[in-house]
């Protein structure tokens, strides 16, 4: 066994074997984070946090997001140009030239206007980023198409404000994928997705060697990117859920960077000379929601008084200390539009009332799924603790995240607490999946990408006002729009919005340049350096 191979194995086994500090490959970067999210890596599918990751690094989109400038929004990608026309419905993409897939196959035109008309066509739960522009599995052969050698032309069917519309090019699945390979692999007219479920087919700065589900993945450098070539060789991303152990492996030398990790976890990583803490806003944001088929819940005093029953500040102060700012709206901070406003804070005595009012005044019993994960465990039982004092009594019903997440799509849930992030830096990723639900009365799964579908919240009118939004094309009066509607979110929404995250990444101290993502983006590993 070479030395190399040995401190690899070294790195991909248990700390707890290797009395001694360890120290992973020179030319690898070892991650200690909890991946089970992740259902899928093929980008017309990936809309979980940890699966972006994955694309991110493996995939190049059509435009892209400057992990050094990650508040600037869109810069070109894959295409390095583009015209709007007058009437704001047409968009010409000059695609950059001289790109090589991981396969050696020229990355074209071809693959470009093929890799939208599969995420279209495949219409898993991201296909909504591209079908609010009327790209449709009827209507996207003839509205992305090859207009030249190198040029790609997609025609809209409203005007909407064309920042948003280049910034949803930033969007995971606009990942350009290599049409030879997925054709290659299709089966039953699948367009390889079976296939990509697993694997890659992609550009990027690094290739997917492998994956396993709630275990970890491995990625490999290639070389001859446009951005430039990755510093280190390979990433190896090991799924370990305790954030105990995950210090453990950081300080051991195990991994190189640890990214769930508590509070104390931090505390004790800041004492040590050999490792450092970076913080860094998310647009994460953490809330629960009230399926409102449910009879009880989907009574507005009962879901007001759940939102008095959160102990938002003391969260704030101890389970998530430094992990989070309070927030109660659903725009992250640092986008347009975003408010500061937070109505909401614990107060038992009126929450009763409310419950009163709505005819309980014993409270009554309710389940809520839970991801096993910190600090999801530990602020649904903050708020078990907080509903009992209303008399309410909540069961934590715990699983991965595969387990929640399918439940609460399926729309067979009580209570669900989970956490959304942003598709692309615009406002409307937020308010499309916050503040619409066009599709309410289907359950067939078509809607599942909407939260309010998710948890049956019918809202015709703010419906209407978010698809006005996104059409403002000034952009104070945009961000008045959004403020307005965010405003009548926090008082009739089932959504009991909690707090936005604020990563704090363990990593030992030769490392340098991570990008965990910032608010609008995925982790970069490609500008690592050690």
């Amino acid at each position: 066994m070479t030395k190399i191979s040995a401190a690899l194995a070294a790195a991909l086994l248990a700390s707890t074997a290797v009395p001694a500090l360890a120290a992973t490959p020179k030319d690898a970067l070892v991650i200690a984070a909890t991946i089970d999210d992740i259902t899928s890596l093929d980008p017309a599918e990936v809309f979980e946090f940890s699966g972006g990751d994955v694309a991110n690094n493996v995939y190049d989109t059509l435009l892209s997001i400057d992990p050094k400038a990650l508040d600037k929004g869109y810069v070109p990608g894959i295409a390095e140009s583009w015209t709007i026309s007058a009437d704001g419905l047409t968009y010409v993409f000059k695609i950059r030239q001289n790109v090589k897939f991981h396969s050696g196959n020229p990355l074209t035109a071809d693959d470009v206007v093929f890799s939208l008309m599969r995420a279209v066509k495949l219409n898993k739960t991201p296909a909504f980023i591209l079908n609010q522009f009327g790209l449709t599995k009827e209507t996207v052969d003839q509205k992305v198409r090859k207009t030249g050698t190198h040029e790609v032309t997609m025609t809209i069917d409203k005007a909407f404000a064309p920042s948003m519309v280049l910034n949803c090019m930033t969007a995971t699945i606009t990942s350009i994928v290599d049409m030879k390979v997925a054709m290659a692999n299709q089966k039953d007219g699948d367009f390889g997705y079976e296939y990509l479920k697993t694997r890659s087919a992609a550009s990027g700065q690094y290739k997917l060697v492998n994956w396993k589900a709630s275990d970890g993945y491995t990625l490999e450098k290639v070389d001859g990117n446009w951005q430039g070539n990755a510093t280190l060789k390979r990433v190896i991303v090991r799924h370990v859920a305790e954030t105990a152990s995950q210090r453990l492996l950081l300080t051991k030398g195990d991994v190189d960077i640890a990214r769930d990790l508590s509070p104390d976890d931090v505390d004790a990583v800041k004492k040590d000379p050999s490792l450092k803490v970076v913080d860094d806003l998310k647009g994460r944001i953490t809330y629960f929601s009230a399926n409102q088929k449910h009879p009880i819940l989907s009574k507005p005093e009962v879901v007001e008084a759940m939102k008095y029953l959160v102990d938002y500040d003391g969260l704030r102060a101890t389970i998530l200390r430094g992990r989070a700012v309070v927030h109660q709206s659903f725009e992250p901070r640092t986008f347009l539009g975003a408010i500061d406003d937070a109505p909401y804070r614990l107060d038992v005595d009126r929450a009763k009332a409310l419950l009163a009012k709505a005819g309980y005044p014993n409270g009554f019993n309710i389940q809520m799924d839970v991801r096993s994960a910190f600090p999801t465990t530990e602020i649904a039982q903050s708020i078990q603790s907080n509903f009992a004092k209303a008399g309410i009594k909540m069961e934590i019903i715990p699983g991965d995240g595969r387990q929640t997440l399918t439940k609460y799509r399926a729309r067979t849930h009580d209570l669900y607490i989970g956490a959304w992030g942003p598709d692309y830096p615009d406002p409307h990723t937020n308010a499309d999946t916050f503040a619409r639900n066009p599709t309410n009365n289907t359950d067939d799964a078509k809607g599942t990408g909407f939260l309010t579908w998710r948890n049956a919240w019918a809202i015709p009118a703010m419906t209407a006002r978010t698809d006005a939004a996104v059409l403002e094309k000034d952009n104070k009066k945009r961000a008045e729009g959004y403020g307005d509607i965010q405003r009548e979110h926090q008082r009739t929404s089932p959504f009991v919005i909690i707090y936005q995250q604020v990563v704090q990444t363990g990593m030992r101290k030769n490392v340098s340049g991570f990008h965990s993502g910032g608010p609008v983006s995925s982790a970069y590993y490609w500008t690592v350096k050690k």
